[in-house]
């Protein structure tokens, strides 16, 4: 088995993306299902899941955004509702680093920058996000560590909403 997976992102606009494996085959897609207010789906596609037996957690999460695309609130699958502020948590003033607990009660840090990206579990990366290389066919790359299957949907929701915070500009 596998100890790290990849995947490749295709599209850079943060409300709509979708996220392969090195096989061709769909793991994540982002879409913008409504807009005034924004609402933006993320799914987790069962063409990869049903690949990876230890896949665990919701298969999708809503993203709903206030007035103007403010923080508002998400959801997993049919779960309640989670500030998006709950889940862009700073510890320290002017950190870039960004904390988040899972449904399981596990907290986990996003270093956060606009090239790359890593989730730390404590000292242990369990992702590792990088925007790609202008010769490559798509636009930046996950890698997953095994460990982080267990909570892989929540793990790629808050990275998009990092992304989306840097791009809506919700620290400034």
């Amino acid at each position: 088995m596998s100890n790290t997976y990849v995947l490749l992102q295709f599209g850079s606009d943060p409300f709509s993306f979708r996220f392969e494996d090195l096989e061709g085959r769909p793991a994540f897609t982002v879409e913008q299902v409504y807009q005034n207010p924004s609402v933006v789906k993320v799914t987790r596609e069962a063409e990869w899941s049903q690949q990876h037996p230890d896949i665990m957690g919701p298969a999708s999460a809503f993203l709903y955004f206030g007035p103007a695309n403010a923080r508002g609130y998400m959801v997993y699958g049919n779960g309640e509702q989670i500030s998006m502020s709950n889940h862009l948590r700073q510890k320290r003033e002017n950190s870039s680093s960004r904390y988040f607990t899972t449904r399981t009660g596990k907290e986990l840090k996003w270093k956060v920058s606009p090239q790359k990206m890593e989730c730390m579990d404590g000292r242990s990366t369990v992702a590792a996000w990088e925007l790609s290389q202008p010769e490559d066919v798509f636009s930046a790359r996950l890698v997953l560590k095994h460990s982080a299957l267990t909570y892989v949907t929540e793990l790629l929701t808050t990275l998009i909403l990092n992304r989306m915070a840097l791009a809506l500009n919700w620290d400034a």
